[in-house]
């Protein structure tokens, strides 16, 4: 009875202890020029869009704030539907963004 725990327990051993076949063959990550990683520059630009990109949909929300105290509730300006479309273009491109990470 003790020899089958042994005997399992050998074996699990060197199953757990065995590195994985594909850990073997990878190659590393790419890297830029200056030696910093292509991943971490790419996450570093796509920041840097998504804060440029929400910097201007606030600006837009400022602005569509003012054109709905300045239209009547039975008009609504075509600036105003504009203004909208681009805000709606800019939330889809930050949180196409943002599920990539």
């Amino acid at each position: 009875m003790r020899t089958r725990y042994l005997i399992f327990i050998l074996c699990a051993g060197t199953l757990f202890c065995q590195e994985p076949a594909d850990t073997k063959d990878r190659t590393p990550p790419p890297r830029m020029p200056n030696g910093s990683l292509q991943s971490e520059e790419i996450l570093k630009a796509e920041h840097a869009a998504s804060l440029k990109d929400s910097a201007r949909l606030k600006q837009l929300s400022d602005e569509l704030a003012v054109d709905l105290e300045k239209n009547n509730r039975h008009v609504v300006s075509m600036q105003t539907l504009k203004k909208l479309d681009e805000m709606e273009k800019l939330v889809k491109r930050i949180r196409n963004r943002m599920k990539r990470i």
